[in-house]
C-alpha cells in the first residue's frame, strides 16, 4: 500500500480546497500520483457543483480590471449569499477571471449564446476548407473545428491563461470554486472595452 505522507495531503488540500480526508483518499486511489488526485477531486467537485447549479445565486459582486490604461474589464459574478462573496476566494476568482477575459478576448460568455447563423457560417467555412473526403468524415472534422471555434470564443470554454500546463477551462476554475465554498456560481455578463475601438463590446450575458 502506498504511504501518504502528511505534506502531501496539505499540498492537495492547498491546491484543490477539499477536506483532509477527501484529499488523502483521492491521494490513496491514485497511488501517491498527485496529478491524478487533483484529477480525482475535479471530478467529485464537477458532481458537487452539478448538485448546485440550480440553486438561486442572486449575491455576488461586479469587478473591474484595468490593464495598461488600454484595456478596461467590468464583470458580474453571482453567488448564493452575500458572505460567500466577501470572502478573499471569491473576490480573487472575479479577479482572475476580469484578467482573463483581458488577456483572451472572449466574443462570447458561453457556446449557447453563439447565434446560430453564426454557427452555420463557421460550419460552411469548415466544409469548405476539407476537400476529397467521404461525407461522414467532413462531418467529424467539422465538429472538431467548431469545438475548437468555442474553446477560442467562449469565455467558460477557454483555457484560463494563468494555468501554466494549459489543461484548466474557466468552467472548470468555477467549477472548483462551487466545490470549495458550497454555493453555486454564475458568470453573469461582461463586458470589455479596448482604447481606440471605434465600436465597444456590448455586455456579454447568460
Amino acid at each position: 500500500m502506498t504511504t501518504i505522507s502528511a505534506d502531501a495531503v496539505k499540498d492537495l488540500r492547498e491546491k484543490t480546497g477539499a477536506g483532509m480526508m477527501e484529499c488523502k483518499k483521492a491521494l490513496v486511489e491514485s497511488a501517491g500520483d498527485f496529478e491524478k488526485a487533483v484529477d480525482l477531486l475535479r471530478q467529485r467537485g464537477l458532481a458537487t457543483a452539478a448538485k448546485k447549479a440550480g440553486r438561486t445565486a442572486s449575491e455576488g459582486m461586479i469587478g473591474s480590471y484595468i490593464h495598461m490604461d488600454k484595456i478596461g474589464v467590468m464583470i458580474e459574478v453571482n453567488c448564493e449569499t452575500d458572505f460567500v462573496a466577501r470572502t478573499d476566494d471569491f473576490r480573487g476568482m472575479v479577479k482572475d477571471v476580469a484578467m482573463h477575459i483581458a488577456a483572451a478576448n472572449p466574443g462570447y460568455l458561453s457556446r449557447e449564446e453563439v447565434p446560430q447563423d453564426v454557427i452555420e457560417r463557421e460550419k460552411e467555412i469548415y466544409r469548405a476548407q476539407v476537400t476529397n473526403k467521404p461525407p461522414q468524415v467532413v462531418e467529424k472534422i467539422v465538429e472538431g473545428k467548431l469545438e475548437k471555434f468555442f474553446s477560442d470564443t467562449c469565455l467558460l470554454d477557454q483555457i484560463f491563461v494563468k494555468d501554466p500546463d494549459q489543461k484548466k477551462k474557466i468552467k472548470d476554475l468555477i467549477t472548483e470554486k462551487v466545490a470549495k465554498v458550497g454555493e453555486n456560481i454564475v458568470v453573469r455578463r461582461f463586458v470589455r472595452y479596448q482604447l481606440g475601438e471605434t465600436r465597444p463590446s456590448e455586455p456579454k450575458s447568460c
